[in-house]
């Protein structure tokens, strides 16, 4: 197959008040670097107008059969182009012609010509959805292959509280991207896995308390993505952060650097590359409480700390021909303190951040960076996260 740098997803937006979701649908997946052709019923333009979808995806909306003058066949060059089908939301009237075979519109149709993976993410009224008839046709569509992504629990338009409202937003992107066909995503990094590592940690002082830092995770899940997108199998291990990570990456959620440490090695075996984005902790309580220690009864003068284990120079000595990448957070001499870690450390190279900038560093949007390597130092402009993340992974 050849390669596209863009997948292509067809999203199916149905009749239903939770339609307006899918404009929010449409977003992240293009944040997760896809292509979104929009298809519509007529009742779904009486929810969302495809203007508003025409103006979010830069392409044409397709609503009728007879809409494209230019493509007589509209269904089949629909069902061709895309990579993945999505149906968000997805009504009960639409998993019924599915699971039948009808195919009296232009979404019915596509949805019956298509060969791609579909994802299915029904919303409706619970009365709807566990009639029993949906609940047959629900099984009809799984045993066929076809991705079901919720319904959640929750309030509904109709005012009950139940099982029928269209799922997280995130999930069902998560299951979209997850279901492309590797082939569609090769890049210069198909074949190779990756492992990378982001946020901070947490290291326990007792149940409520921590020794942390002011990392947010966002350069280490933009490093995800980019690797993503470039082909590779990635692994995130991820320390406590309040970002949803990016879908098609397998994710394992740490806290403290002992279970970064053991994650990370037990995913580097099976990696080609590791790029080090998180902020760990240098040291960590010797004697964590197991109770919440207080002021007045159990005054905390010192505090007993010892050296965490350090996980970029633990991959760097079993890499053996594999490259690993690390980080460097500095607030002055920024380089020459990067240079002594990638010497100290025995990595390939070091992003070297100076986070003493109001525009650079923890919690920002954008980062002043340098390539620092044996050779030689190349200096970065002032990049956003997702540009930098994907120089670096250029660099692979």
């Amino acid at each position: 197959m050849a390669q596209r740098k863009n997948p292509c997803v067809l999203l199916c937006v149905t009749g239903c008040i939770a339609a307006y979701k899918s404009c929010e649908i449409v977003r992240l997946l293009q944040k997760e670097g896809m292509r979104v052709k929009v298809l519509m019923t007529e009742h779904a333009a009486r929810f969302v107008g495809p203007t508003t979808f025409r103006a979010l995806t830069h392409e044409k909306v397709a609503i009728d059969l007879f809409d494209d003058p230019e493509d007589p066949i509209h269904h089949i060059s629909l069902a061709q182009e895309a990579d993945v089908v999505l149906i968000a939301p997805a009504t009960a009237n639409i998993i019924a012609k599915m699971a039948q075979g009808i195919a009296d519109d232009l979404m019915s149709t596509t949805l019956l010509a298509t060969k791609a993976p579909v994802v299915v993410a029904p919303a409706m009224n619970n009365g709807m959805w566990t009639a029993s008839a949906t609940q047959e046709n629900m099984e009809t569509l799984r045993r066929r292959g076809v991705r079901v992504v919720g319904p959640g629990t929750g309030y509904l338009a109709c005012g009950d509280v139940a099982e029928g409202r269209l799922t997280d937003l995130s999930e069902i992107v998560e299951a979209t991207v997850s279901s492309l066909d590797p082939d569609v995503v090769s890049g210069p990094l198909s074949g190779s896995s990756i492992l990378v590592t982001a946020g901070p940690t947490h290291e326990p002082i007792d149940p409520v308390r921590f020794i942390g830092n002011r990392s947010s995770g966002k350069m280490g899940i933009e490093l995800a993505r980019a690797a993503r997108n470039a082909g590779a199998r990635v692994t995130l291990v991820l320390g406590p952060c309040d970002i949803i990570p990016p879908a098609g990456v397998k994710t394992v959620h740490v806290e403290t650097a002992h279970e970064m440490l053991e994650a990370s090695l037990d995913a580097f075996a099976r990696c080609t590359h590791a790029i080090c984005a998180a902020a760990v902790a240098d040291y960590t309580p010797s004697r964590p409480a197991n109770h919440k220690l207080k002021k007045t009864l159990e005054p905390l003068d010192v505090l007993e700390l010892k050296e965490t284990v350090d996980i970029l120079a633990e991959l760097s000595r079993v890499k053996g021909d594999r490259r690993v990448i690390g980080f460097a957070a500095e607030t002055d001499e920024v380089c020459d303190y990067a240079m002594r870690k990638l010497e100290r450390k025995g990595c390939d190279a070091i992003v070297a951040n100076d986070v003493s900038r109001a525009d650079s560093g923890f919690g920002r949007d954008t980062n002043k960076a340098w390539w620092v390597t044996s050779s030689g130092i190349e200096e970065f402009p002032l990049l956003t996260k997702k540009a930098l993340a994907e120089r670096i992974v250029s660099k692979l």
